[in-house]
């Protein structure tokens, strides 16, 4: 069996249609299809259908993913030992936030890439939760994110690179001005209580008796910091600036202590076949 009709099989059931998955492959919808029939013609079975404008598994589908999935992915870790160097080869599927993508991940690349360019990296952009989900999966590799509020299972593995304290990020016109004071008279933007720092933020102001009315509550750092330069509102939010390179139409209000902080590291699983290509991409941050 072609592990390429494989490969294609997964892509149109995740992504719901053979365009998408045409795509994401690089192929044509043309040569998607030809693999989806011919790999049905191998099993003796249809494996998707159509609903609507969705491709969705079939019954014998449905059963035959995850067992597609681990298949492709021992073929992965095959190609990953049969190395000739001391490192296994890539690419090394990384999952990050997106306030990662955009700060902290540009200098580790431009290191790993001065050092190992002929190891590709793979980078998965999605929130904490997101990527947590995908890593316990085994999908990823390894995942930059937000540590969860909860103790992490003995199977996954912990390596902290930052921590963020929460800070209130205001219009720069009010420097100066009392944090909570301005929380109190300016319109507020929430930031999402579904994300760890967004609740931390939530409690935070509660345990403080600070009780803004928010106008807007939503995720995205990048979203509510262009927000707050419009002068839209303010926002409690986690100190994710890389470099201190703030836009100087914003200022960052350190708030009363004691004061939460989102913790930022790279998570994976243990005795993942690509470790030693983590931990030398662990070797970048220091």
């Amino acid at each position: 069996m072609d592990t390429r009709f494989l490969e294609s099989f997964v892509q149109v059931v995740e992504l719901g249609s053979v365009a998408a998955a045409a795509r994401q492959l690089d192929l044509t919808p043309t040569a998607v299809s030809l693999r989806l029939r011919a790999l049905e013609a191998d099993v003796g079975t249809a494996l998707v259908k159509r609903v609507g404008r969705t491709m969705m598994p079939t019954a014998a589908g449905s059963k035959a993913l995850r067992q597609a999935k681990l298949l492709l992915a021992e073929v992965r870790n095959f190609n990953s030992l049969a190395s000739n160097t001391e490192l296994p080869a890539g690419p090394l599927t990384l999952g990050a936030t997106p306030s990662v993508v955009k700060g902290m991940l540009p200098g580790m690349l431009r290191k790993w890439l001065g050092k190992y360019e002929d190891t590709k990296i793979l980078i998965e952009p999605a929130a904490s939760t997101v990527l947590y989900q995908r890593l316990l999966q085994g999908e990823l590799d390894a995942a930059i994110l937000v540590h969860p509020l909860f103790e992490l299972p003995k199977t996954v593995l912990w390596k902290p690179l930052r921590k963020e304290p929460l800070i209130l990020l205001a219009p720069a016109r009010l420097q100066g001005e009392d944090p909570f004071s301005i929380l109190r008279k300016y319109p507020f933007i929430r930031y999402d209580r579904r994300v760890v720092a967004g609740k931390m933020a939530d409690d935070y102001l509660k345990l403080h008796g600070v009780y803004p009315e928010p106008w807007l509550e939503l995720d995205g750092l990048d979203y509510i910091s262009d927000l707050v330069k419009a002068d839209l509102g303010v926002s409690v939010v986690p100190d994710w600036s890389y470099g201190n390179q703030y836009d100087p139409g914003l200022i960052r209000h350190r708030l009363p202590a004691p004061v939460p902080t989102r913790n930022l590291g790279i998570m994976w699983l243990r005795s993942n076949v690509r470790e030693k290509l983590i931990h030398a991409f662990l070797a970048l941050a220091d």
